[in-house]
């Protein structure tokens, strides 16, 4: 696929979640990105609906069998990254860790993405994302008044995951380039997640930020960054934060100006809240719709992902593409000399095993034989 990492080539130990993204965005760029699956699979009728899959190849190789991990170390002879998702140690223990494959490649950069990191009282143990942002600041922060709500998994895998992932291995290849020196890359979900509230920390430091939800300017505190109700019982976003924008948001509800003076009075928060929630609830979503989007009231629809690629925006910017029977999110961001192309279908585990064997300089003999050793499997 065409774009900026186009030459870049990626060995991906294949997990789940924040990997497999970080493994797709690379692809997603241009990347050559290899999945080392566990087991081959059956090949259906129709490929795996999973995004994270799409744009890569997949070589099944079973790391029980003896010699196994020389193949990947093979691969790893003219690869430029490898990323993996184990919990601390077990890429050593199977002979797959920074020291063995810088002693094949030192040159290669050597991606690393845990919960808690590779060091520290937590690194050993099991979590997911909820427990990741709740040690960080990030989870107290949203929600509801009375709750803490899990924001997907997008703050923690995600955002504070695949994303510095991404980012340090990218960071790392660029001194690699110059160096001709690899290293390792500690991506910790806690961290990431702790460096992406850098904003919420500061105003907090300024006496701006309460460490109460629904209390703050960004969190639902206030009546003109919140969510509201239409009579179709869906919703509309607000986000009219700056008096220019407040008072084109006071225009469209046809509320009396004099609200505008006191968008900052939270003595009168309760009743703006009121206010807002009555006259939004007088009609459907499209109807503000229509009177909103051509205001820069920054009032939107809330859309649901099936709604979602049929924005006039999202279409206008081909922002989703359907690529195995389904709307998925389109490569992102966009380059203006290294424009992405459209991302293949996603893999069968064992699809590409006998080309990437080809590829990495094995011979038609040599491939019969580590699959009759049980070392490597085609996917079925």
């Amino acid at each position: 696929m065409s774009g900026p990492l186009n030459g870049i080539k990626v060995i991906e130990l294949a997990g789940i979640g924040p990997g497999p993204l970080a493994g797709q965005l690379l692809a997603d760029l241009g990347a050559e990105v290899i999945s080392v699956d566990r087991k081959a699979e059956p090949v259906g009728m129709a490929r795996p609906k999973d995004a994270n899959r799409r744009g890569k190849r997949s070589i099944a190789v079973n790391l029980k069998a003896d010699g196994a991990k020389d193949v990947i170390l093979k691969l790893c002879e003219t690869a430029d990254i490898l990323i993996e998702g184990f919990r601390p140690g077990v890429a050593e223990r199977l002979g797959l860790g920074p020291d063995a494959v810088h002693a094949v490649n030192p040159a290669l950069v050597y991606g690393r993405l845990t919960g808690w990191g590779q060091t520290g009282p937590l690194a050993d143990r099991a979590g997911h994302d909820i427990n990741y942002i709740s040690i960080t600041g990030a989870l107290a922060a949203i929600g509801e008044a009375g709750r803490p709500v899990p924001p997907l998994n997008l703050v923690g895998d995600y955002a504070g995951g695949s994303l510095m992932l991404v980012y340090g291995v990218m960071a790392a290849l660029v001194s690699a380039k110059s160096t001709s020196k690899g290293q390792v890359v500690d991506t910790a979900m806690t961290d990431g997640s702790a460096a992406i509230m850098s904003l919420i920390h500061s105003l907090r430091a300024s006496g701006i930020w309460q460490d109460k939800r629904e209390a703050n300017i960004i969190d639902g505190g206030t009546p003109f960054y919140r969510c509201y109700k239409t009579a179709d019982g869906k919703f509309m976003a607000v986000g009219a934060i700056e008096p220019q924008f407040f008072a084109e948001l006071i225009n469209g509800l046809g509320l009396d100006e004099s609200w505008c003076a006191r968008q900052y009075d939270a003595a009168g928060w309760p009743d703006m809240k009121a206010a807002f929630e009555r006259v939004f609830a007088t009609r459907t979503r499209e109807e503000w719709t229509g009177i909103f989007e051509p205001t820069d009231a920054c009032v939107s629809p809330v859309l649901d992902m099936a709604e979602a690629p049929a924005h006039p925006h999202n279409v206008a910017r081909q922002t989703f593409v359907e690529i195995d029977g389904f709307p998925q999110p389109a490569p992102a961001p966009r380059f203006s000399e290294t424009a992405t192309g459209h991302p293949e279908s996603a893999f069968f585990q064992g699809e590409h095993t006998s080309e990437i064997l080809a590829g990495a300089g094995y011979s038609d003999d040599e491939i019969d034989a580590l699959i009759r050793d049980g070392k490597v499997q085609l996917a079925q």
